[in-house]
């Protein structure tokens, strides 16, 4: 399927009947009865949804039925907005169509289906990966969708500064050993590690990754997709990579105790590797990776460095409001908050978000990374292989000049990068 429309980003909630072709979509208004239209109006339809989502820089596209229409969601910047609202009649047509150029059963309404398609928008290559799940008002359909343009991005663009920036910058040019982004789904892990690749791709290096899925494309490296089916998984896949004469190897996630071991092995003898973890922070990455089986002495030996972050959305710079730091906002924070009040006072100049035709109304235009940085030095390879609790390598780990993610994002509300708001709703408290 060929996309070549010139569409705007749509609003973040339109107020007026939007007209594609023959189809008009409104939110109190309706939309005609299918037998007005043909398969070109559904095919149209959905071209014109995927364009205007990857105008807008959507991440996903969420489909989903209701009792009376069909709601279409597009995640900006992290969050779901509300783009679109058709009639109900439609459904089966678009769903059909989805299902057909997904290549997956359109006969079956209540197991969960994937598949993909791939698009070409305006001359970029994106991949749209389909999720399809029963819900008791109908099937909701997820995109997600994958520019195969890598992201050119820099670490300082991530949010990686200062002592930070040095560790990171400091770990990959070593020959071997591991480096993990750590952090929940969603928070730019995968984007973090590409970057590196980025810096690390010269052609004398065979770089190989395997992931699920294929997120960019980046001429040079060599990518794997895993595909349980022809038991291409994570584990497989890493064993076959060993076997090809690799200098730097990334694998997409560490999910089970295998490739955890497999992989842990491989920095150890002469490769660097790269990898994801799900943990809140970096300091519980050790014990994580502790109860999949892996012996402490062994973190302690391979790991180089672990970076935990978090995304917050960027204060718009066009419309964002500089403002002073009043002492009832201040005392706000502190009843909420007070990990994070003692950095300011009253009367400091900071931004607030106001909203623009820029950033839809929203006040925030794209994201920016915080960022926690744990450098495995000596004293705390010698701490972790001594079995020291997770307290206790956390007190060393501050001693020697570790940043929370909290303490980054201090940092980028005095620059005025971000808010109040957008780190009360990524960060919480340290118990």
């Amino acid at each position: 399927m060929k996309l070549s429309l010139d569409a705007k980003a749509p609003p973040e909630t339109p107020k007026k009947p939007v007209q594609t072709e023959n189809v008009t979509t409104s939110d109190v208004g309706s939309t005609p009865s299918l037998s007005t239209l043909d398969t070109s109006d559904i095919g149209k339809l959905l071209e014109i949804l995927i364009v205007k989502a990857f105008e807008a820089k959507s991440s996903d596209i969420h489909i989903e039925p209701t009792e009376k229409r069909l709601v279409v969601r597009y995640r900006v910047d992290g969050m779901l907005r509300e783009a679109y609202f058709f009639d109900k009649l439609i459904e089966e047509a678009l769903l059909f169509k989805i299902k057909v150029e997904a290549q997956i059963r359109t006969d079956e309404h209540f197991a969960p289906q994937d598949g993909k398609i791939r698009f070409n928008i305006q001359g970029t290559p994106v991949d749209a990966r389909i999720s399809i799940v029963p819900t008791t008002k109908g099937e909701k359909v997820v995109i997600r969708l994958l520019a195969q343009q890598g992201k050119g991005l820099t670490l300082e663009e991530l949010g990686i500064v200062g002592s930070d920036l040095e560790k990171v910058n400091k770990s990959y040019t070593k020959p071997y050993g591991m480096i993990l982004a750590v952090g929940p789904t969603g928070s730019g892990k995968t984007t973090t590690l590409y970057t590196i690749l980025k810096i690390l791709n010269l052609r004398e290096r065979n770089i190989t990754t395997i992931e699920d899925p294929v997120e960019y494309d980046i001429d040079g490296v060599n990518h794997i997709q895993v595909n349980v089916k022809a038991n291409m998984t994570f584990a497989s896949g890493l064993r076959a990579i060993l076997r090809q004469d690799p200098d730097i190897v990334m694998v997409g996630e560490i999910r089970d105790t295998e490739t955890a071991r497999i992989a842990i092995n491989a920095a150890m003898t002469g490769h660097l590797v790269l990898s994801t973890l799900h943990t809140n922070d970096s300091v519980t990455t050790i014990p994580r990776l502790v109860d999949m089986g892996i012996e402490q002495y062994l973190v302690a030996s391979t790991v180089n460095v672990i970076i935990a972050q978090r995304l917050t959305r960027r204060l718009c710079e066009k419309c964002k409001q500089r403002y002073k730091l009043s002492a009832e906002e201040l005392s706000h924070v502190k009843k909420i908050r007070p990990d994070i009040a003692g950095a300011f006072k009253p009367g400091m100049t900071l931004y607030k978000k106001n909203g623009c035709d820029v950033c839809s109304g929203t006040g925030y235009k794209g994201r920016v990374g915080l960022y926690e940085v744990l450098e495995l030095t000596e004293k705390l390879r010698r701490n972790i292989a001594e079995k020291a609790t997770v307290d206790e390598i956390f007190s060393l780990a501050r001693k020697l000049g570790l940043t929370l993610i909290v303490e980054s994002g201090i940092e980028k509300i005095k620059t005025g990068l971000i808010d109040f708001d957008e780190l009360m709703r990524v960060t919480t408290m340290r118990e």
